[in-house]
Formats: structure tokens, C-alpha cells, sequence
């Protein structure tokens, strides 16, 4: 899933694009995708697109009081078409279309279908409402220094309500970087190893970020080719040569190192990922 570097990046690339530009249509090719029933999309249609940033996950364009967001989700990528398209694919989820300018088409990969996008009146939140701070901003620093949260840290950075913008890509390598066990809580660790964390999850993004804005255009379909350990199951640990190794879930699967992270202990690899003995 695109993660905080890939969307601001991205936001960066499709503000340079269409930003200044007149909304000339909003072309759903997915009936599901909608979220809102209202304001209705037709509305936006003639407004100036002022700015495409982010927050958290999502793409939001600013259009002079309402708002358009749009969130990936797995499987979802953008692409620019430049010039504009009228076909419409069958991953397609939508289309915007800035006169003008090259339009935004977005799309989804894979069989979840969760790619989503929102008609937002002024001053309503929608989905942001539910977010927490920003990865990188100072307040969540402080929560990592201070807070007692029982929970294991790769949960809590996973867990948009109590952070925006990381997934599990950024989490196992900032906890690799750190030299944290994946199951490790954030009351549990001290002083040192908090400030560890705070250092590589800042770090983690900052070399994320440059990554991505080396990409041109909208966002490919293959995403975290720059990962450090993240989906490198079996290969050597680029710190120690050691194999990383994972942890299974139904859904994803956490990576790590045993050497670097937890002592040496092999954690199971099976749904309760109990530590072997």
C-alpha cells in the first residue's frame, strides 16, 4: 500500500500537473468507489483545483472551500493522462479531468476493490476526522518519547487513528533500523530506545521521500522497490548478512531480522506468532 513517502510525493507531482486548473469533470468507472452521496460531484465541476496535497494516506484537492479526496487503498495507482483519455479501463475507479491540463485517472489493481473517493462539503472532515498526527510531525515524536501504550509498537504505527501515513513497508524497516522486535510494546522500551525509534521512523521516510520524488508522472503499479527489508524474506539482512525472517498473518506478513532485533530469537511464524522456545 503507497505510504506517506509515496503520497506526498505523488501529491507534489499531480499539484505540479493540474494545480490553477478549472475541474472540467469527475468521471466515476466504479460504482462502489463513491462514499458520498452528498455535496454531488457535478458541483466541483468549474472549480479551480488551488492545491493536491496530502493527509495521512489520502490525496486531498482543495477546490476553494469543498474538497476532493481520493485514498489508494492496496491496489490502487494513479496515472496522468496527458493528453486526456476517454476509454474506460476496466480497473478504472476514476477519472478527473482539469482543463487544460493532463488528467488524473485512478485505478486499482487485485481483487479487494477498496480504492475509495470522497465529495466533501467545507468544513466537513470526512474520513480525516478519524486520523492522528501526522508520522513525521513533533506531536507524534512526543507520543513515541513519552506515551505508556501497551500495545506493540509495529501496531501502533500501523494504526491510523493513533498515526497518519505509515503502513507495514516503512514499519519493518524503521523497527530494523532501530533494532526493534516487531512484537516489542511501547511502554515496555526506555528512554534509548524510544529516541531509536523516533530517529528511524524519521529517517526511514526522509530516504523514502527522496526516493519517490525521483519518479515522474502518476504511480506505477509496482510501489516500495527502495524497501530495506520489508518483502525481502530470505535474503541476507543488509546490516548483519543474517536471513531475514517472517511472521505470517491471514493478511500480510511482518518482516525482520533475528539477529538485529530480537536477540537472536526466531519468532514463529505462524498466525499467534508466539516466540519459539
Amino acid at each position: 500500500m503507497p505510504e506517506l513517502p509515496e503520497m506526498q510525493a505523488l501529491a507534489e507531482r499531480l499539484h505540479a500537473a493540474v494545480a490553477g486548473g478549472a475541474l472540467q469533470a469527475l468521471q466515476p468507472l466504479s460504482f462502489s468507489a463513491l462514499k458520498t452521496v452528498v455535496p454531488d460531484p457535478a458541483s466541483l465541476v468549474g472549480r479551480t483545483v488551488e492545491e493536491v496535497g496530502r493527509r495521512g494516506k489520502y490525496l486531498v484537492w482543495s477546490l476553494g472551500g469543498p474538497r476532493l479526496l481520493v485514498h489508494l487503498s492496496q491496489g490502487g495507482r494513479a496515472d496522468l493522462e496527458d493528453p486526456p483519455k476517454t476509454t474506460r479501463p476496466r480497473n478504472g475507479v476514476l477519472r478527473v479531468s482539469v482543463g487544460g491540463r493532463p488528467a488524473v485517472m485512478i485505478k486499482e489493481f487485485g481483487t479487494e476493490r477498496k480504492a475509495a473517493w470522497w465529495v466533501l462539503a467545507e468544513g466537513d472532515e470526512g474520513p480525516l476526522a478519524r486520523l492522528g498526527p501526522e508520522v513525521d510531525s513533533p506531536a507524534f515524536a512526543e507520543l513515541l518519547r513519552t506515551g505508556d501504550d501497551t500495545r506493540r509498537v509495529h501496531t501502533i504505527l500501523r494504526d491510523q487513528r493513533t498515526v497518519a501515513g505509515m503502513g507495514r513497508g516503512y514499519t519493518d524497516d524503521a523497527l530494523h533500523r532501530a533494532r526493534l522486535s516487531p512484537f516489542a510494546t511501547l511502554a515496555s522500551l526506555d528512554a534509548e530506545q524510544r529516541q531509536r525509534l523516533v530517529t528511524a521512523v524519521e529517517e526511514v521516510l526522509a530516504d523514502g521521500l527522496v526516493a519517490e520524488r525521483r519518479r515522474h508522472g502518476g504511480l506505477p503499479a509496482k510501489v516500495g522497490d527502495h524497501w530495506v527489508v520489508h518483502r525481502r524474506v530470505g535474503q541476507p539482512c543488509p546490516a548483519c548478512g543474517d536471513t531475514l525472517r517472517r511472521v505470517s498473518y491471514e493478511r500480510y506478513e511482518v518482516t525482520y531480522c533475528p539477529v538485529c532485533q530480537t536477540g537472536g530469537r526466531v519468532l514463529a511464524d505462524r498466525r499467534l506468532s508466539r516466540l519459539l522456545k
